[in-house]
């Protein structure tokens, strides 16, 4: 039954269609192409500690390094890459083009927005790979969401600059994150008035809510039920948080080098993963990134016992053996991070499929930076979970031979039923796809 009709007969407000959308029992389909699939980027900055990230065996038979030891659980749904270098040059620095140009494959135009060394820079030349996809996701039925995508943030500044965004639109159209969750819990659901007064979004819709409970199956009352509650959490969250202080971190006007970061921060980044499962299996987007900071960002990690700025701690020297310590520890926390969003997948049952939403899910964990002291764009670390459906063999760590990352983004877009010839810049995707299978 079509959604709009199942609720003009019950007579309940279209509000409702929020909570409703995804169900499988009211999903007016084309005929479908197959299992669904899902495609979930989360970024993490100023490059990685090589030694602490990279395992030491090749194949299958490889223990994890301290940084990836948080995903021990999830060893053999993982596909460590060793070997993609960004090999995109021209204007701007390398944290620019590290950020600006990891999704892109494309160069920077010309601008003046002028970095720590190299030549002033501006925006990407081209639409992002998630972008790409949601287009061609968008141009279906079957795979039609009512959000193409959703870009979620942590603790990324108020700013906008080649170092914050990763997402583009297309040539010179950068796309931001939403960091705050009361944002993206009103974007998702809807029903709050601002950011300073957090309204129930259930309490004008209990009675409808609960007269469609009464006509769904099953499978579709759990599932909404499951929505229900997380909303009414998120909210009890967001009331007592901001009862208590602002939940918002704090972020500086101008100067990049004063980001001295909530100590929120860790509840914000759960929030923002349920937030994002949530709305996935709802199946309110099939498309979406989850942004970490910023590059050259210097996040100050209170709750870690890390005074120390990030981008300052990562260009230490190697042996500064107490910075090393710390960025092991910073990079392990954002491991921490993704072993929960990948927990969350693997935990909830694909809605109206088989297995789990991880099965139908491809995370890929991506940095702008080899190695921040070098600032490298040699060997990005590029670590991919899950999508048992993505036609992606895991277990294993997969050295590749100094291939443009370029080709790896043609495989992402491949693993989600896009072939492409070339993405970005042409001449770094000689080869073609990487094979990944």
């Amino acid at each position: 039954m079509k959604r709009r009709q199942f609720i003009r007969d019950l007579g309940i407000s279209t509000a409702t269609l929020p909570f409703l959308s995804g169900l499988p029992g009211l999903r007016a389909e084309a005929k479908s192409a197959g299992p669904k699939k899902r495609l979930i980027i989360m970024f993490s900055p100023n490059g990685t500690i090589p030694d602490a990230f990279w395992p030491k065996a090749e194949g299958a038979n490889f223990d994890l390094p301290p940084i990836l030891e948080p995903l021990k659980a999830f060893q053999k749904q993982m596909l460590v890459l060793n070997g993609v270098y960004n090999k995109l040059q021209g204007d701007g620095d390398r944290h620019m083009r590290g950020m600006s140009c990891l999704l892109t494959g494309a160069p920077l135009f010309p601008g003046n927005i002028q970095g720590g060394s190299d030549t002033p820079a501006g925006w990407a030349s081209d639409l992002s790979i998630d972008q790409k996809l949601k287009n061609f996701y968008q141009s279906k039925d079957d795979t039609k969401t009512r959000f193409g995508s959703l870009e979620f943030g942590v603790a990324v500044p108020n700013r906008a600059d080649p170092w914050t965004r990763m997402v583009y639109a297309g040539p010179n159209k950068p796309v931001a994150p939403i960091a705050d969750p009361k944002q993206m819990l009103n974007k998702i659901y809807g029903g709050m008035k601002d950011k300073k007064s957090v309204v129930s979004i259930l309490d004008n819709l209990k009675g409808d809510l609960q007269q469609a409970s009464k006509k769904l199956g099953k499978e579709d009352r759990s599932l909404l039920e499951e929505h229900l509650t997380l909303v009414r959490e998120m909210e009890s969250e967001l009331k007592q948080s901001s009862s208590k202080s602002k939940l918002d971190h704090p972020v500086p006007d101008i100067d990049p080098n004063v980001e001295l970061l909530n100590d929120n921060t860790p509840k914000i980044s759960r929030m923002q993963i349920d937030l994002l499962v949530n709305a996935m299996a709802n199946d309110m987007t099939r498309i979406a990134t989850l942004q970490y900071m910023r590059s050259v960002g210097q996040a100050r990690m209170h709750w870690m016992d890390i005074d120390d700025g990030h981008h300052g701690l990562s260009h230490e020297p190697d042996d500064n053996k107490e910075a090393v310590k710390k960025l092991i520890k910073i990079n392990r926390w954002f491991s921490t991070e993704l072993a929960y969003l990948t927990e969350r997948l693997q935990k909830t049952p694909e809605p109206g499929g088989d297995g789990s939403m991880l099965d139908h899910t491809l995370i890929v964990w991506v940095n702008e930076l080899g190695k921040g002291n070098t600032h490298t764009l040699d060997n990005i670390p590029f670590v991919l979970i899950g999508g048992k459906n993505h036609g992606i063999k895991t277990g294993r760590h997969l050295k590749v031979d100094k291939a443009a990352h370029n080709r790896l983004l043609m495989s992402i877009a491949q693993s989600m039923d896009l072939p492409l010839k070339s993405f970005g810049a042409k001449k770094h995707c000689e080869g073609g796809a990487l094979g990944l299978g």
